[in-house]
């Protein structure tokens, strides 16, 4: 990367991002792992628990960015809010550690709180670096490499997460995403010379709304009505934080209404256009998100996770594979769903029995009475997705700029349409596994889960730099930081959408219909968006001849 061809911030703002990442894809690996875990020391909790901490808990993550941007925009600037932030969140990971249910719910708080100052500025300070007119030519390029970072992180955390569980314990995992994310901190303040002069505040301009209106209309109610709806007694929409969060959404949602009745008569199409992408991009994160609670849960109960004997030695050598003896012992109780089965006092029930790895192997596959057998631990599946990112970018960047040498390239809009599209047919995948597996008698092959994270990593390629990259070109020049705050919002209400959804799980015998569920989801979003396409692209075309 030579100074002439990108900016010397790069890739310091690219280790610093990558080391973020690491922790908290490390966390997204575990977590769920680690509420369920009744064996090795972790909290037992029901799984439809577990997965609405998780769901409400990256809800979260995605809604404190619109507060965090607006912060660093107007009043502290994008550096002082990245180290802020990245300290706040190695705090909150090291916290983790402490098992203790009220250090544990205020170390989530810490990395929502920590995630809403890092994450959009740093992005937002990448794209300053590039305004300099010998690096603007090369933004895209320079976002793609940053996106490469955000994945190498995601890739090799799970490595890290499973080494150290297998070795220590889950605290240690935890300790490891706190180290990741301080390093990143010290690696970003080495670098500091580099971008310290694209640190610049954004006063409010003429026709911006001050941030007290902003704080007054849309946060304060928030507050008040998302704790009304944590209050009310009994649940409406399944539990208290699943209430909370919907109740919560509702001003926000009248905020952006009423941001386009107010809109002037030239940016109403543009508001309305964003508002329509945000609306069918909830779905896609509804489902997107499950990798870390259904299809985690597929892939620790439903899916043959045996290694293959040229691996098992160094794996094991590594820590690196989880051994599951075929011995009669006392074990945990699992019910045929795969729940832990708890007495009056909610403990884990034990029994004689085998892992409950073995419930479910094919005949042909169960290690000799006596015999052990190696398996990839769960979270490793995690590393799939971000290894497709990794593969598939060149390719797609490659295919897109072919297109665009041959005057062919579709436009944003269209892009975002066949993503929604290409994600809807990753749930047909997962139908096949059920199938294939008679609905989890036997374990399905690892090829099935493996292939349904390349199509939807495919449908994410195409739709999530899009939202961003759209937001940034059709948004009215005062109200970016707004819209840029309703991708997040969107996106935030998607990631709460897959923990309901993921809850239902054990409330489907035939799991060939949760999937189906889905598709539907994900099958009516692109519809509609392919149904809304030529109005978007006149909007589109209207509105960025400029740029």
């Amino acid at each position: 990367m030579s100074d002439r061809k990108h900016p010397a911030a790069l890739p310091f703002l690219f280790f610093s991002e990558m080391w973020e990442r690491f922790g908290f894809y490390l966390l997204l690996a575990i977590l769920q792992l680690y509420l369920t875990d009744a064996e090795s020391g972790g909290w037992a909790m029901d799984r439809k628990a577990a997965v609405d901490i998780f769901g409400t808990f990256i809800a979260f993550v995605y809604l404190t960015p619109f507060v965090g941007g607006l912060l660093a925009d107007r009043k502290l600037g994008y550096t002082k809010s990245i180290i802020i932030g990245g300290i706040l969140m190695g705090i909150g990971y090291m916290g983790l550690a402490v098992q203790h249910l009220t250090v544990f719910y205020l170390s989530l708080a810490l990395i929502c709180v920590g995630n809403g100052f890092f994450k959009p500025n740093i992005s937002t300070l990448l794209g300053n670096v590039y305004n300099d007119p010998r690096y603007k030519a090369r933004k895209d390029v320079g976002y793609n490499i940053f996106y490469m970072g955000i994945n190498i992180g995601a890739f090799i955390c799970t490595f890290f997460a499973a080494y150290l569980r297998n070795s220590i314990n889950w605290g240690a995992a935890f300790i490891a995403a706190g180290i990741g994310m301080f390093l990143g901190v010290i690696i970003f303040v080495v670098g500091l010379k580099h971008y310290r002069h694209a640190d610049v505040l954004k006063p409010e301009q003429p026709g911006d709304m001050p941030l007290k209106t902003i704080f007054a209309q849309v946060f304060i109610p928030v507050l008040v009505v998302g704790y009304i709806g944590w209050v009310i007694p009994g649940n409406i929409f399944g539990t208290d934080s699943t209430d909370a969060f919907i109740f919560a959404c509702l001003p926000i949602i009248y905020f952006f209404a009423n941001l386009l009745r107010k809109a002037a008569g030239g940016e109403k199409n543009q508001v309305k256009a964003l508002l329509a992408v945000f609306a069918v991009s909830i779905m896609f994160w509804a489902v997107f998100k499950q990798n870390g609670t259904a299809l985690t849960t597929w892939a620790q109960y439903y899916t043959d996770r045996e290694m293959l004997a040229a691996i098992e030695k160094p794996a094991k050598g590594l820590y690196l594979a989880e051994t599951v003896s075929n011995v009669t012992d006392s074990v945990v109780a699992y019910d045929h769903e795969f729940r832990v089965i708890k007495n009056e006092s909610g403990q884990p029930q034990r029994e004689l029995g085998k892992n409950v790895y073995l419930k479910n192997v094919a005949p042909e596959k169960m290690p000799a009475e006596g015999e052990s057998v190696s398996l990839f631990n769960t979270e490793l599946f995690q590393s799939v997705n971000p290894f497709f990112v990794i593969v598939l970018t060149p390719l797609v960047v490659a295919f897109f700029a072919w297109l665009r040498r041959k005057g062919k390239e579709p436009t944003t809009p269209t892009k975002i349409a066949w993503g929604l599209l290409i994600s809807s047919l990753s749930t047909f995948m997962m139908v096949g596994a059920v199938y294939v597996c008679s609905n989890g008698e036997v374990k399905a092959s690892l090829w099935w889960l493996v292939g349904c994270y390349g199509v939807i990593t495919l449908g994410e390629l195409l739709l999530s730099p899009m939202g961003l990259s759209l937001v940034s070109k059709l948004s009215p020049p005062r109200l970016t930081s707004l819209m840029m705050g309703g991708w997040f919002l969107a996106t935030s209400m998607g990631n709460k959408l897959s923990g309901v959804l993921a809850a239902m799980w054990d409330t489907y015998d035939n799991k060939m219909n949760y999937f189906l569920v889905n598709f539907a989801m994900l099958g009516f979003a692109a519809a509609l968006i392919f149904v809304m396409l030529r109005w978007l692209n006149r909007i589109f075309r209207e509105h960025t001849q400029q740029g």
